[in-house]
C-alpha cells in the first residue's frame, strides 16, 4: 500500500466528492467513507478499501443502504466497478474509482427497477 499516495488521491478527489471520511484500519492501512447520490436522489454510502493499492485495484463495498444481488457484485460483497483486467495504475486513481462507483451505483437503480443490467458486460470470476 502507498500510503502518501492515497492521501494525496484523498485530498483531489475530495475536491469532488465532498462527503469523504478516512479511516486507519487494525493493520496500519486506510479506507475511506464516501457518501454518494444517484440521478434519482438515493444516498448510498460505500467504503473504499486500498489493499494492494495501487498495483491492485481497490475494493469498493456499498454499506448502506445494503445491496443484496449477485449482479456485478463479488462474492465477498465488493462491486465490480471496472473488469480487473482494466486496472492501471499509472492512469486510475481514487477520483476514477469513486465516479465508477456512482456510475454502478446508477446502475443499479435501473436493475432494481427492471429487473435488467444496462450497458455492456464482461465474464469475471470473484
Amino acid at each position: 500500500m502507498n500510503a502518501p499516495r492515497i492521501q494525496q488521491e484523498i485530498r483531489q478527489a475530495a475536491e469532488h466528492f465532498p462527503n469523504i471520511e478516512t479511516f486507519s484500519t487494525p493493520d496500519g492501512g486506510i479506507y475511506i467513507k464516501a457518501a454518494l447520490q444517484t440521478s434519482v436522489g438515493q444516498m448510498y454510502i460505500v467504503a473504499v478499501s486500498f489493499v494492494g493499492y495501487p498495483s491492485a485495484m481497490p475494493k469498493v463495498t456499498v454499506l448502506t443502504p445494503a445491496v443484496r444481488h449477485s449482479t456485478h457484485m463479488y462474492t465477498a460483497g465488493n462491486i465490480c466497478f471496472m473488469h480487473p483486467s482494466y486496472w492501471n495504475p499509472a492512469k486510475h486513481d481514487l477520483k476514477y474509482v469513486l465516479m465508477q462507483a456512482a456510475v454502478w451505483l446508477n446502475k443499479h437503480e435501473i436493475f432494481k427497477l427492471k429487473g435488467v443490467w444496462p450497458g455492456p458486460s464482461l465474464k469475471h470470476t470473484g
